[in-house]
C-alpha cells in the first residue's frame, strides 16, 4: 500500500506539472499539444546535466541546477510553439504536433552523438545520472519521499493564485477568452501569449524530469516519456482547466498508472490473471472514457487556438 501511494504521488507530481504547463498556455490563448516533446527535451536537459555534475555537489545545489537546466531547456524549445502561433500565426495543433515530433527525435540524435563520442562503440541513447538522482528522494520510514513532490504540491498553489490573484494571471486569462477587449484596455496580447507558452514549457520541461528520475537511474531516450504528455492534457481538460480540478484529476489518473509498477503486491488483482499490458493501458483507457462524457462539456478558453489579429474588432 505504501509503494502505491508513493508511486500515486510521483506520476501525479508529472502530471500536476504538465497539465499546469498546458493551463497557463491555453488560458493566454494558445493550445499547446506538443507538452509530450517538451518533456522529452526538458527531460534531456535535466539528465544531461545530472550527468556531467561533481559527485560530491551538495543535494540542494543538485536540485536546484537540476531543475533550472530542465526548466530552461523547455522554455527554450516551447519557443518554436511561440514564434510560429504567436509571431507567424501558424495552426497552433500542427505545431505541437511538429513538437512532439522533433523533441524524441532530437534527443535519440543528441544522447547517441554524446556518447558516440564518449565511446564509438556505444551507439545507445541511455543517459545514466544515479548518483546525482539520489539527491531528490529522503526515506520516511518505509516511504520514499521525492522532492518533486513538494515542489509539484507548491507549483500548483502558486499556480492557484497566479492565475486568479494576481494581476499578471488576470490580464493572462483575458487574453485567452477575449484579446480584442483586452488589448482595448492596454494589455499587450502577444507578450502574455509569449508568457504563457514559456511557462508551459518551464512546466513541461520540469514535468520531464520528474517522470525520467521517478523510479529509475538512467533513461533511455528512444523510449520517449510513453504518452505523458497526452495524458496531461487529458488531466488539464477534465480538470476544466482549473489548478485544483486539476490537482485532483491527477491524483486519479496518477492512481491507475501507480497499479501497472505495483498491482503485483494485491491479491484481489493478481488473481485476475491480466497481463501487465492492461495495467499499463489502464490510464490511457480511463483518459478516453473521462474526455468522451466531459469533453462536450468542457468550458475551455474561449480564444484558445485562434491567432490574434491586432487590427481585428
Amino acid at each position: 500500500m505504501i509503494l502505491l501511494l508513493q508511486y500515486t504521488l510521483i506520476f501525479a507530481s508529472v502530471l500536476v506539472l504538465v497539465a499546469l504547463g498546458g493551463c497557463f498556455s491555453e488560458h493566454s490563448g494558445v493550445i499547446n499539444i506538443g507538452l509530450e516533446g517538451i518533456m522529452v527535451m526538458g527531460a534531456l536537459g535535466g539528465a544531461l546535466t545530472m550527468k556531467y555534475l561533481p559527485a560530491d555537489l551538495n543535494a540542494a545545489l543538485v536540485l536546484l541546477i537540476v531543475i533550472l537546466a530542465c526548466v530552461v531547456v523547455g522554455m527554450i524549445f516551447s519557443l518554436l510553439l511561440g514564434v510560429a502561433a504567436i509571431r507567424f500565426n501558424a495552426d497552433q495543433t500542427l505545431v505541437g504536433t511538429a513538437l512532439n515530433l522533433l523533441g524524441p527525435a532530437a534527443a535519440v540524435v543528441l544522447v547517441r552523438a554524446i556518447n558516440m563520442a564518449e565511446d564509438i562503440n556505444n551507439v545507445s541513447t541511455t543517459v545514466a545520472y544515479g548518483t546525482a538522482k539520489k539527491a531528490f528522494t529522503t526515506n520516511i520510514g518505509s516511504f520514499e519521499f521525492n522532492w518533486f513532490m513538494l515542489v509539484a504540491f507548491l507549483v500548483l498553489i502558486a499556480a492557484y493564485i497566479v492565475l486568479y490573484k494576481t494581476r499578471f494571471g488576470l490580464r493572462l486569462c483575458a487574453c485567452g477568452e477575449h484579446p480584442q477587449a483586452a488589448d482595448s484596455v492596454g494589455i499587450n496580447v502577444y507578450k502574455m501569449r509569449y508568457a504563457g507558452v514559456l511557462i508551459s514549457g518551464a512546466l513541461g520541461g520540469l514535468g520531464g524530469l520528474v517522470y525520467i528520475t521517478a523510479g529509475v537511474s538512467e533513461w533511455k531516450f528512444e523510449n520517449g516519456v510513453a504518452g505523458f504528455g497526452f495524458l496531461a492534457l487529458a488531466v488539464m481538460i477534465f480538470g476544466q482547466w482549473k489548478p485544483v480540478n486539476i490537482g485532483l484529476a491527477a491524483l486519479l489518473f496518477g492512481l491507475f498508472r501507480a497499479l501497472s509498477n505495483v498491482y503485483t503486491g494485491f491479491d484481489v488483482l493478481v488473481a485476475l490473471n491480466l497481463p501487465n499490458t492492461v495495467y499499463n493501458m489502464l490510464p490511457y483507457i480511463i483518459s478516453l472514457i473521462v474526455l468522451v462524457f466531459v469533453s462536450g462539456k468542457s468550458k475551455a478558453p474561449k480564444a484558445e487556438g485562434i491567432p490574434y489579429d491586432k487590427g481585428q474588432r
